[in-house]
């Protein structure tokens, strides 16, 4: 009749056990960096291997951009795919999906005996089943264990994807020259099995979602009233494919650029690694600063910043110059991509932050995958990088023009306050 332990110790462990901020949640962000940091391989070595791939198989620039390209497509559908199955089961099975597909992945790939067959498996393995869990879906996951601090939480899982575009290329590169891009592929996908795998087992327990009290009938407006939920999802899609078209430039053809400026691609990987690592910098940063201004006003400041150190690559470009500005564009755009997701928990309910936020990264990365193109292609018409540095800019003042838009749909700064205690 009576229990061993009384009813309201056992509800104050439960408390504990999920308490927002707790050291629970302090402990499963560390594993969601660490898992963010090696699944986020899939991002980047397409990019290092680009002047390889480009003689291997006999293409044009464009052509070797294409891998990236498809492997940020595949790694966006997968994304919005991967949060749906977070929502439903728990972000711990995706997570044991993306580590299996990223070792076949890989291995495809160092066997690929075809451009087309290279391309089907970063496309579908590497980018859509693989990579995917590892962004947006895990970002989602984070928020829902932190209240007080969901901004600087947050903003260290994005930085993930961050950490991992800073060790990987020279790891990438260095074996690339030792063993062979096809080695470097196989080994690198036995080392996101053995170590995802186990990870992922690891982040089986689920976050207690709550919501604030659902929308009376007919309201058709989000928490916030700054506009109807469809329309400013949509305007957060266009924003993150903005910024990120701008963001590709430098981050997908620097390598391939100090290739053609003379200074190898060692030191475009070097470069890449400094400018990638000063991102987390930024990125962490931004997350101090959004748990005071919001999401919003991060998103701004971020932008106006990435606009200003990307008109910098255009007149310098000796090894000097390019590495200082290398270093501020790191330190300058870093705090955007996580913008969107603390601007969706602001204004959508919690139990929807799977899908929602993942739909909003994923658009990030599509933004990726056509800036990477799109400068290919230019560079192709071109026959320098120039004109896909003017064409970043432009879509950069989209960006941020969408932004301010926002802002001023939220009259005049509602928007710009730090969330609410509720979820």
């Amino acid at each position: 009749m009576h229990p061993t332990q009384p009813p309201s110790a056992t509800h104050d462990a439960a408390a504990d056990a999920v308490a927002p901020d707790s050291a629970r949640a302090w402990w499963r962000l560390a594993l969601s960096f660490a898992m963010a940091a090696i699944g986020g391989v899939g991002l980047w070595s397409a990019v290092v291997v680009l002047p390889v791939i480009e003689a291997e198989f006999g293409i044009d620039r464009g052509g070797a951009s294409l891998p990236y390209t498809v492997t940020l497509i595949g790694f966006a559908a997968g994304g919005v795919l991967m949060g749906r199955l977070a929502d439903r089961f728990g972000i711990a099975v995706p997570l044991g999906l993306g580590a299996v597909m990223l070792g076949l992945g890989y291995a495809a790939a160092g066997l690929a005996q075809s451009y087309t067959q290279f391309l089907i498996a970063q496309a579908v393995l590497i980018g859509m089943l693989g990579s995917s869990p590892s962004f947006g879906p895990l970002v989602a996951d984070v928020s829902h264990w932190f209240r007080r601090r969901r901004g600087i939480a947050v903003a260290i899982a994005a930085s993930g994807s961050y950490a991992a575009g800073a060790i990987w290329p020279p790891l990438i590169q260095w074996a690339t020259e030792l063993w062979g891009w096809r080695s470097a592929h196989m080994g690198v996908g036995a080392f996101c099995l053995v170590t995802l795998l186990p990870l992922s087992l690891m982040m089986r327990r689920r976050p207690v979602i709550e919501d604030a009290p659902a929308p009376a009938p007919g309201q058709r407006t989000t928490r916030r009233a700054v506009m109807p939920p469809a329309r400013l999802q949509a305007l957060l899609l266009l924003a993150g494919v903005a910024c990120c078209v701008a963001m590709s430039m430098p981050q997908v053809h620097l390598v391939a650029y100090c290739v053609d400026l003379g200074y190898g691609p060692a030191v475009g990987a070097e470069m890449l690694s400094m400018m990638l690592a000063l991102g987390i910098a930024s990125r962490l940063a931004s997350g101090f600063i959004a748990d005071r201004i919001g999401g919003l006003g991060t998103l701004i400041l971020g932008s106006a910043l990435q606009a200003v150190a990307l008109t910098f690559f255009l007149p310098f470009d000796g090894i000097v110059s390019l590495y200082l500005v290398a270093a501020l564009f790191g330190l300058s755009q870093g705090g955007i991509v996580p913008s969107y997701a603390l601007i969706v928990r602001d204004h959508f309910p919690a139990r929807e932050a799977g899908r929602r936020v993942s739909a909003v990264l994923m658009a990030t990365v599509l933004g990726m995958a056509l800036g990477g193109w799109m400068s290919g292609e230019i560079y192709d018409l071109t026959g320098s990088y120039m004109a896909a540095f003017l064409n970043g800019i432009a879509w950069n003042l989209l960006n941020l023009g969408i932004a301010l838009w926002l802002l001023l749909a939220g009259r005049g700064g509602a928007a710009l306050r730090p969330r609410a205690a509720a979820a």
